[in-house]
């Protein structure tokens, strides 16, 4: 496969077009960056396209799904584009995962080519026989390669597949399916959110945009590239041609030496990384040469942000809320911070967010509603999965944002599940999930607002608030916490009086236990809520 398979002419509209539109602007320049190795967008623009032969000579029929079981590296990246590039459909799987939760997604989406390590494979022997789907498996490093080793599956090396004869990849166009992510699946079996070229490259574009980027930015790939945010940080930095610094980092402070040592200039993160960041030290350096940093999946305790502003005064501060479901949705302007720091802002370019009653008729301001995404981001639902996906894509009602009576075909929105309000300028505020919202005392409480509040006393390090059933109360609402960063031990009679000075009396937290930090991560780097209730649930029945 070859430039000339490609069209050109125009912007980018297919996923591997980002890429290798920015190698035939500036093949030199840097794509990729891993510890001491570098990859220019030359030659990823060709590794991308020699993969996509190798994978079109395996027999990869279009629309056929690819599975990449990888930690950050050049490999995982080439997978990502090269399997779109073929015509298929790449499935990103968190490096985190076990075995069991990854043959769950292969036989899900019946995989057919799975590209991963030989240490991972060998976690996998067990698993794969039962992956009916599977046909293939591609090794970074093969000395076997050929050999069924047991599983009945062929082996492959990735370099062999990079030598294969050029060849085109099947006819895509931008609302064919590109990509499969995972869910966490902290509430259940994962779900897989399809996602389109189309989906994939508006968001680049939107997100570049509002936050500038351009070929000089550096972009520090510290989340999972599974993860919709964590992949964002490729295609908005192949879009304009920047360069991105892979990181599978051990400790908060690695990041910040990274972010030192490669001279980045942007950071996207989720809080609990942004909480443990601005407990520590920042180098001085880091300062000069960053210019934003962005919060993605959750709100940002304002204590956080206030630590933060103080490491790094020179970096502006993007707050952004997005759904996997429609890979971006909103941020709030650097200039509006100060002014509005609870806000998630207002929908990203080429979006539009609605918030709306139960009826499907738009709320009034300030009233409570169901926060509706509709636009170019919208995915293509569940995979396999029409209960799930007729729960959160709906068709619009009349009379909602632009739709008219006469329209005759429907417009699929993601209703996200979250109620949020908008304020009489349009500035959005996020109150909690539905399925996480506490019932106590006749008032519904968000357990985000109580962790706000817990954080602000700055005599926790990390917290999470949930509710448990209770005869009188309805459900009394519980606190897990870990003492502050320096501090072996949290002051709990120091901490409960704080919360009854700030909080009304129903939201009090009816119990605080303490626990040694950091507290538990689901794959995406989130403090995971639903693994702390059961657990405590479990042990306290």
């Amino acid at each position: 496969m070859t430039a000339e398979h490609v069209d050109f002419s125009g912007d980018s509209v297919l996923l591997h077009e980002l890429p290798l539109r920015s190698a035939l602007r500036s093949p030199a320049a840097p794509a990729l960056s891993l510890a001491d190795r570098q990859l220019s967008y030359g030659e990823l623009a060709q590794q991308v396209q020699a993969l996509a032969s190798g994978l079109r000579a395996l027999d990869l029929r279009r629309g056929e799904r690819v599975a990449i079981y990888l930690e950050k590296r050049f490999e995982t990246v080439i997978a990502s584009f090269g399997a779109p590039a073929a015509g298929g459909v790449f499935v990103p799987l968190n490096p985190l995962l076990k075995p069991e939760q990854v043959g769950f997604i292969l036989r899900d989406c019946e995989v057919r080519v799975l590209i991963t390590s030989p240490e991972r494979f060998a976690l996998l022997r067990e698993t794969l026989p039962g992956c009916p789907g599977l046909r293939h498996v591609v090794l970074t490093e093969a000395p076997n390669a050929g050999a069924a080793d047991g599983t009945g599956l062929p082996l492959h090396r990735f370099a062999d597949l990079l030598d294969a004869p050029a060849q085109a990849g099947h006819r895509v166009i931008d609302s064919d399916m590109a990509a499969i992510l995972y869910t966490s699946g902290s509430t259940g079996r994962p779900k897989g959110v399809v996602l389109s070229h189309r989906n994939m490259v508006a968001g680049a574009k939107s997100v570049a945009s509002y936050l500038e980027n351009r070929p000089q930015d550096s972009l520090l790939a510290a989340l999972p590239l599974s993860f919709d945010a964590g992949f964002s940080q490729l295609t908005t930095a192949f879009h304009v041609g920047a360069r991105v610094v892979l990181l599978n980092y051990l400790l908060p402070r690695d990041v910040l030496k990274a972010m030192e040592r490669e001279r980045i200039t942007g950071l996207t993160a989720v809080p609990p990384l942004y909480i443990q960041l601005s407990q520590l030290e920042w180098p001085a350096a880091i300062d000069q040469q960053l210019r934003y940093f962005a919060n993605t999946g959750g709100r940002m305790p304002r204590e956080t942000l206030q630590l933060l502003r103080q490491r790094v005064p020179s970096a502006k501060p993007f707050l952004m809320y997005g759904l996997t479901e429609a890979f971006r949705s909103t941020y709030l302007p650097p200039d509006q911070v100060d002014l509005r720091p609870d806000s998630i802002g207002k929908a990203i370019p080429n979006a539009e967010i609605l918030v709306l009653r139960e009826d499907g008729s738009e709320c009034a301001a300030e009233e409570p509603g169901e926060l509706v995404h509709r636009g170019a981001l919208v995915g293509l639902g569940y995979w396999n999965d029409a209960e799930k996906t007729a729960e959160r894509y709906k068709p619009l009602p009349v009379g909602a944002g632009a739709r008219e009576a006469g329209l005759q075909l429907p417009e699929f929105a993601v209703f996200s599940g979250d109620t949020v309000r908008r304020d009489a300028e349009g500035y959005l505020y996020f109150i909690g999930r539905r399925d996480e919202m506490m019932k106590t005392s006749g008032y519904r409480v968000s357990p985000t607002e109580v962790e706000e509040v817990l954080y602000a006393t700055q005599l926790v390090g990390e917290c999470v608030a949930f509710g448990v059933d209770h005869a009188a109360l309805g459900q009394a609402i519980q606190v897990i916490a870990t003492p502050p960063a320096g501090s072996q031990a949290l002051d709990l009679a120091a901490l409960q009086a704080e919360c009854k000075k700030r909080m009304p009396a129903y939201m009090v937290p009816a119990g605080i236990e303490v626990q040694a930090g950091p507290l538990p991560r689901n794959p995406n780097g989130k403090i995971d809520r639903k693994l702390l209730s059961t657990a405590w649930v479990e042990k306290n029945l």
